[in-house]
């Protein structure tokens, strides 16, 4: 109890000091417009925070975005990302959310931001949440609440959820989904089993579930990875002869910890030869940092510090070149001073964000196979979707068809190409318990970073229940 008044005490506080709107364990701040933005977005932005650990004080902190088309009934969708620990900002802003970073040089001011046509707002309001907590802007006071792991973090998400839909109970009816991608893709049906659960218990406030998707989803079973040698056979990374000689003599063999001398020779080399392309977009530039660490000699290192504060980890900065270079301008973005007071972001708690933490927090990988949840969600009559960018290297294709053709449903709508302007943009199944897999042709691991076109015609024909 004196816990929950702490937080309160600290939220109060905020509340007189920051004007924020406070209610509960949400704090929430409407942003007309994103900073460095040309003109307003069209659709309402919200941030805030909710509190998933009153005993250590942790908060997750969400964007929420109004669909573009009618909130009041279109559906509103929970989206999580994966990487270690990564902010989901890069979700909105790489991959389905309405803004993208303009590549230009950065020369010290705040990285300019515009529109994406193809944002998944369009059909769609979406709660974007950095979790788990260290993520982002997400934070704990006390720091054992950085101690969590799958399960507890997809709970603290339902959590999450229940004090959302609290605060904004105009969405309840409207039709709910859970999606992510890559490491985020693994925990979504365990998130969505969850909520069926206290939906069947009688919880009250639950969302309106319909479903869910998944994105070039890990499970935590070896197909996601020993999957990788048959694909970088087929795409023609490796030889007939070292394929030959993985399938021959790495029979029920660890790929990350073979036994075998003959295999883990094999391996050596199938791996040194997969490092010679970008694993998540194999048609890509594999970039490789180059620059120091510290920000570039040119700029003037009194003025940046003055604009963002003392910054600890700089990104090194790729080649404008690289995909990659848009993670580097979002570093600058979200540490300005300026996008922090407009977004809420309350002082003291996150003192420099990065895009993604390497390891450096702990986090226990305890969900050792998410395919039994994918099985229980759909039997229970809620829709899926499972796609996969086909050439990403990372989590292929292979692997992800072959466990959901692995549930054993029966076929519907047999494999076929699914089109745009009469052109095929990926293939697709259809199967029994109303579970869809399809592919997105030319995508990678973040399939919407890559085919953004592709993704949201695929996603806007499958949220309003009509065929690929």
């Amino acid at each position: 109890m004196a816990a929950r008044h702490a937080v309160a005490a600290v939220v109060l506080f905020f509340f007189f000091f920051f004007g924020r709107a406070a209610a509960g364990s949400l704090t929430r701040t409407n942003v007309a417009s994103p900073p460095a933005f040309d003109g307003a977005l069209p659709s309402r932005l919200e941030t805030g925070y909710v509190t998933v650990d009153e005993e250590n004080g942790a908060e997750l902190f969400y964007y929420f975005i109004e669909s573009e088309g009618d909130p009041g009934t279109d559906p509103v969708l929970l989206w999580l990302t994966g990487g270690d620990r990564c902010s989901v900002l890069s979700a909105l802003f790489f991959e389905i959310g309405p803004l993208k970073v303009v590549i230009e040089p950065y020369n010290g001011e705040l990285p300019r931001l515009r529109y994406h046509p193809y944002t998944w707002t369009k059909v769609a309001s979406i709660i974007f949440v950095d979790s788990p907590v260290g993520a982002g802007f997400s934070f704990s006071r006390d720091p054992k609440g950085y101690d969590v792991g799958e399960v507890s973090a997809s709970l603290q998400l339902v959590k999450l959820l229940r004090e959302w839909f609290s605060e904004h109970p105009e969405f309840l009816s409207n039709p709910f989904y859970v999606g992510g991608d890559s490491g985020g893709g693994k925990i979504v049906p365990f998130i969505a089993q969850k909520i069926s659960e206290d939906i069947e218990a009688g919880i009250r406030p639950t969302p309106n579930l319909k479903g869910y998707l998944v994105g070039n989803p890990g499970t935590g079973e070896k197909v996601d990875f020993d999957s990788r040698v048959p694909y970088s056979h087929g795409v023609g990374i490796i030889s007939d002869q070292l394929y030959e000689m993985i399938t021959e003599n790495c029979k029920g063999e660890d790929y990350d910890n073979p036994s075998n001398v003959i295999c883990q020779q094999a391996l050596s080399r199938f791996n040194s030869l997969l490092d010679e392309v970008s694993k998540a977009y194999i048609l890509g530039r594999k970039c490789i940092y180059v620059s120091p660490i510290r920000y570039h000699e040119t700029l003037d290192r009194e003025m940046l510090e003055k604009e963002h504060g003392v910054l600890k980890h700089p990104p090194a900065q790729p080649s404008i070149k690289c995909a990659e270079y848009a993670n580097y301008l979002s570093y600058f973005w979200a540490n300005s001073n300026v996008t922090r007071n407009t977004l809420g972001i309350k002082k003291g708690t996150v003192n420099e964000w990065v895009r993604c933490h390497e390891n450096d927090l702990p986090y226990a990988f305890d969900i050792k196979s998410s395919i039994k949840y994918h099985r229980s969600v759909t039997l229970n009559g809620y829709r899926a979707l499972v796609y996969s960018g086909d050439h990403d290297a990372v989590v292929p294709f292979l692997g992800t068809q072959a466990w959901v053709r692995s549930l054993g449903y029966p076929i519907v709508d047999d494999w076929r190409a699914w089109h745009i302007d009469g052109q095929s943009a990926g293939f697709t199944i259809a199967y029994g318990n109303n579970l869809t897999f399809a592919t997105v042709k030319g995508a990678g691991h973040t399939a919407p970073e890559f085919e953004p076109e592709r993704c949201f015609a695929m996603f806007s024909r499958w949220i309003s229940n009509m065929p690929l």
